[in-house]
C-alpha cells in the first residue's frame, strides 16, 4: 500500500535505529550509559511539585483549561522576560503557552505556511525546525548553523536565489545540537536583514538558562524593532527539569501570536491547569533552582571533557546547553555518524545521538547529552578508552552493522 503524502516527506527516524540497538543490548543484560536523548534526569524542584499537588486537590482545576494558557501563567512569562531580558510583553496579545516549545514550533508552521513556502533553516538543527514546515507543505533551504561572518552573506544568497521569496528564518541559539551561542550584535544584523527583506524570524531559545562561561545568552527580542517580525519560543523542560510536564511558550509579534493561538484553539485545550499554576510559580520564584541546575550541568560538562579527553576522544567544551557536539574520532570518521553511533552501543555500551539526525551537515559529529551523573560519565569514558584502543588504522576493515550477518 502506498504511503500517505505527508509520511513520504519524512525520512526514517535515524535515532530509532540506535534506540533499537540500545533495547537489544539491555535485553542481553548490558549496562548502557545513555548519552543520546536530551531527556533531563534531574528531578523537578520539590517546590514546583508541591504546588502541583496543592492545586490538583481542587476539583475545579480538573476541567478544560485554556489553549492560550491561564492568565496568571502568561503574566508570569511576561514578568520573566522583563526581568531576564528587559523586554516588555503584553500577556494578553504577545504571550501564548504551548505544550512544550516543540508543539509551539510545529503549530506555528501550520499557522503561517502555504504549500511551497520557503523557510530558511540552519543545518544541522533540531529536527522540528525543519520538519514542522515540511509537514506543513513548506520547502526548507539550508543556511549555516554558526552565527559568524558567513551567516548574513548566506542569507543574502538564499533570498536572491529562492523562488518564491523566503517566508521565514529560523534561529536557535544556544543551539541544539551544536551548542553555539549568538551575540546581541549578531541579532541586530539579522533583525535588520529580516525587516529589509520582509522575513519572519522564529527564534528557539529553549536553552537560555543553561550556560556556563561568560554572559547569559540574549534574546533576539532585545533588539529594537525585532518585535515587528519575531516570535520566540522557550521551554521549561531544561530550565526547571520539567520535560514530561510539556510546558513552553511563544512570545512576540501580536499578529503571529494571534495566528498560533487560532490554530491551537482548534487542536487543544492547553496543559492541565495544575501544571500551568505550578509553572507560573516556578517562573515567579527567585531563580535558585535554575542556578542549581546550571551548576550540575557545568560539572558534568567538565567531567565529560576531562574524562573523554584522557580516553583519547577530544570533546570541544560547549559554552551552553546540555549537549556537546563532538567530531567523530579520526579512525572512524569515514563511517558516518549513524554507523559510528551504532558501533559505540555494540562495542562500548555507550549511546550517543548521530549527527545525521540533525541534518546532512551534521554527519561527521555526534551529540553527547549530559543526562547521566558524573560517575556514569566517567564509566562511559573508561569504555570509550577500551574501544578506541582497538581502533583500526582505517575504517576499510570496519564493517557497518547493517551489513553484518
Amino acid at each position: 500500500m502506498e504511503e500517505f503524502h505527508k509520511i513520504r516527506r519524512l525520512p526514517p527516524y535515524v535515532f530509532e535505529q540506535v534506540n533499537r540497538l540500545k533495547a537489544s543490548a539491555r535485553s542481553r543484560g548490558a549496562d548502557i550509559v545513555d548519552l543520546g536523548m536530551g531527556n533531563p534526569d534531574l528531578p523537578t524542584p520539590q517546590a514546583i511539585v508541591d504546588k502541583l499537588c496543592d492545586v490538583v486537590r481542587d476539583p475545579r482545576t480538573h476541567r478544560y483549561s485554556s489553549s492560550r494558557g491561564i492568565p496568571g501563567l502568561r503574566r508570569a512569562q511576561a514578568a520573566y522576560y522583563e526581568r531576564r531580558f528587559g523586554v516588555k510583553l503584553d500577556p494578553e496579545t504577545q504571550v501564548v503557552a504551548t505544550l512544550g516549545s516543540k508543539e509551539g514550533f510545529a503549530n506555528m508552521a501550520q499557522a503561517i505556511t502555504a504549500p511551497g513556502d520557503v523557510v530558511l533553516c540552519p543545518n544541522p538543527t533540531y529536527p522540528i525546525h525543519a520538519f514542522g514546515f515540511i509537514m506543513s507543505g513548506g520547502v526548507v533551504r539550508a543556511i549555516p548553523a554558526e552565527p559568524d561572518a558567513h551567516f548574513i552573506p548566506a542569507l543574502e544568497r538564499a533570498v536572491r536565489y529562492s523562488t518564491p521569496k523566503p517566508l521565514a528564518l529560523i534561529l536557535n541559539y544556544p543551539s541544539n545540537p551544536t551548542a553555539c551561542m549568538a551575540s546581541l550584535d549578531f541579532y541586530r544584523d539579522v533583525v535588520a536583514f529580516a525587516r529589509k527583506n520582509d522575513l519572519i524570524i522564529l527564534s528557539d531559545l529553549a536553552y537560555s538558562e543553561i550556560y556556563f562561561d561568560g554572559n547569559p545568552p540574549p534574546s533576539v527580542l532585545e533588539v529594537p524593532g525585532a518585535m515587528d517580525v519575531t516570535v520566540e519560543f522557550t521551554s521549561m523542560s531544561k530550565t526547571f527539569s520539567m520535560p514530561g510536564w510539556r510546558m513552553g511558550f511563544a512570545v512576540g509579534n501580536e499578529r503571529l501570536i494571534a495566528a498560533l493561538s487560532r490554530v491551537k484553539s482548534y487542536l487543544d485545550y492547553g496543559a492541565f491547569t495544575p501544571i500551568q499554576v505550578a509553572a507560573a510559580a516556578a517562573l515567579n520564584s527567585d531563580g535558585m533552582e535554575i542556578e542549581e541546575v546550571r551548576a550540575i550541568y557545568k560539572r558534568r560538562r567538565d567531567v565529560l571533557v576531562e574524562s573523554f579527553g584522557r580516553a583519547g576522544w577530544d570533546v570541544p567544551p560547549p559554552p551552553a546547553t546540555m549537549f556537546a557536539w563532538v567530531p567523530i574520532p579520526q579512525a572512524y570518521s569515514d563511517l558516518g555518524s549513524l554507523e559510528f553511533s551504532k558501533l559505540l552501543v555494540e562495542k562500548a555500551d555507550v549511546a550517543v545521538a548521530p549527527g545525521i539526525g540533525f541534518g546532512e551537515f551534521g554527519d561527521r559529529h555526534v551529540r553527547i547529552a549530559l543526562v547521566e551523573n558524573e560517575h556514569r560519565i566517567r564509566q562511559a569514558a573508561r569504555s570509550i578508552k577500551r574501544f578506541l584502543a582497538t581502533a583500526p588504522e582505517n575504517t576499510d576493515n570496519v564493517i557497518p552493522l547493517g551489513a553484518r550477518r
